[in-house]
């Protein structure tokens, strides 16, 4: 296993004015970073260390409960791409975890739980920080690729389509040590945050690097809709949750998605405006949502069967 750390960056002179050269730094960090591993991490990044300690605590309380209580919230059918509300993992799937999923504030597809009582405020709360946060990091990426400041903000205006998960992962056992099996997130921008346990590894060069739990940092990657867009110059990293025997892991995860109509393809700055050839056709990307979801409702029996963003590779 690799003993290599990744990169953590300082957001604080994006909150300040003036401070020209630490953006300046925090950007050649995140470059760098987006094209080695995918991942980062930032600390000062505005989202509340309260809140998310908060958050935290009321997850950890929800998922104590027993299955009857959580139940309670669990979605009824609908045409959401995925459910809001508590979901389990099939038993079928090696991935032993159960989450809360919620869509932004407002939408008809959430469903809360009442207990604890305040759940259901906090998780608002730390979905409209974390949207500021993965809106000022849009920014960021953006310039990070050569392009305006707004491209990105312009191609994915639309945030009815973002997510965030309050999760909890299993205890391992004798024979079961994995959490979440090793893929990439097919969406824009991916926020973590852990508890103590740990448990998240990020893979480079064909080994696993384990990012331990701070306090007060988000854990960042960019993910495969940025792949695509920048023709590989920009990772979408494969990482993994390890299980720890006898201990239960709790996170939340925010997915900053794209608008399930949009078309995904390399832009033309990585390509024709520069002579080189396409790494993917282009999709849309509700499209390739149904295929990675199928991944969880009818999982392959073999690893390599299950769909990523290669499906759409070109053969050069």
């Amino acid at each position: 296993m690799a003993d290599s750390a990744i990169p953590t960056v300082d957001l604080s002179p994006f909150f300040t004015d003036g401070d020209e050269d630490g953006k300046k730094k925090a950007k050649e960090v995140i470059r760098q970073a987006c094209s080695d591993y995918g991942f980062f991490q930032v600390v000062n990044h505005g989202v509340p260390l309260a809140l998310m300690n908060r958050a935290m605590d009321l997850s950890k309380t929800f998922f104590a409960f027993p299955d009857e209580e959580k139940l309670k919230c669990a979605p009824p059918a609908s045409d959401a791409p995925v459910p809001g509300g508590y979901n389990k993992q099939p038993e079928r799937s090696p991935d032993k975890n159960e989450y809360v999923l919620m869509f932004p504030p407002g939408s008809s597809f959430n469903v809360f739980p009442t207990n604890p009582p305040e759940f259901q405020k906090i998780l608002e709360e730390m979905f409209t920080y974390f949207t500021n946060t993965a809106q000022l990091m849009e920014i960021i990426l953006s310039d990070c690729l050569g392009l305006s400041p707004n491209f990105l903000k312009e191609y994915n205006e639309d945030r009815s389509w973002d997510l965030m998960a309050a999760m909890h992962y299993f205890a391992a056992t004798d024979t079961e040590n994995t959490g979440v099996s090793e893929h990439e997130d097919l969406n824009l921008i991916s926020f973590v945050f852990q508890d103590e346990i740990g448990g998240l590894e990020v893979q480079k060069d064909g080994q696993w690097i384990p990012v331990p739990p701070i306090q007060d940092t988000l854990i960042v990657n960019v993910s495969d809709v940025i792949q695509v867009l920048s023709n590989n110059r920009f990772k979408s990293a494969t990482h993994r949750v390890v299980r720890t025997k006898g201990r239960n892991r709790h996170s939340f995860a925010f997915f900053y998605n794209l608008q399930g109509d949009k078309w995904v393809e390399p832009l033309a700055q990585f390509t024709t405006e520069i002579g080189e050839p396409p790494k993917y056709r282009g999709f849309v990307y509700k499209d390739y949502l149904a295929l990675r979801k199928r991944n969880l409702t009818h999982p392959p029996s073999k690893r390599e069967d299950f769909i990523n963003i290669t499906h759409y590779s070109i053969s050069t």
